[in-house]
């Protein structure tokens, strides 16, 4: 097995020791493969739906049709199984407007949390505003927030928030508006 294959399959071998009088190689740091995060397609769709469902049911979400992940799939970002047979996690970031966009439909299945999904996820959201010139992103949460504050994210009033999107926010439901400047 050729060197190039061996470090694409994973290959844990001794390195060669250090040339004399030269510090020793650091060994790579051993982390565990991270999800792959990649944009939602048409036949995720099915798979956003059901994964939200739990997140609906016990009123973290507010509730979204199945058409509105068909209308919206290139919003959305996904973290799949190893086995990639379903979904492990999902996120939305819609633009609103000049240099500013609202991060929706965050969730992550309770099979997966804990084990950075969440944070895959943001990094990954992160960069795609980036990419779209994107400065601003705001979001709103029913939960704790500490993942958003561990990711940057502050509180701010939902009058800061762009207008359109913090009037369809439900008072009812207590949500948190997050901001978050890149």
């Amino acid at each position: 097995m050729s060197t190039v294959a061996a470090a694409a399959l994973g290959d844990r071998s001794p390195r060669p020791p250090s040339p004399p009088g030269l510090p020793a190689r650091p060994e790579p740091p051993d982390r565990p493969a991270s999800p792959d995060v990649r944009p939602a397609r048409l036949g995720d769709v099915a798979a956003l739906y059901a994964l939200s469902r739990t997140f609906v049911r016990s009123g973290a979400l507010r509730a979204r049709t199945a058409p509105h992940y068909l209308s919206r799939v290139g919003d959305f970002l996904v973290v799949e199984g190893a086995a990639r047979s379903r979904a492990r996690g999902c996120l939305a970031l819609r633009d609103e407007g000049p240099a500013t966009a609202v991060l929706y439909n965050f969730c992550v299945s309770p099979c997966s949390q804990g084990q950075g999904v969440g944070s895959q996820l943001l990094s990954a959201a992160f960069a795609r505003a980036r990419r779209r010139s994107v400065r601003v992103i705001f979001t709103a949460t029913t939960g704790s927030a500490a993942l958003f504050l561990r990711h940057g994210f502050v509180p701010v009033p939902a009058t800061e928030a762009p207008a359109r999107w913090a009037a369809a926010l439900d008072p009812a439901r207590g949500s948190q508006v997050l901001r978050l400047t890149l």
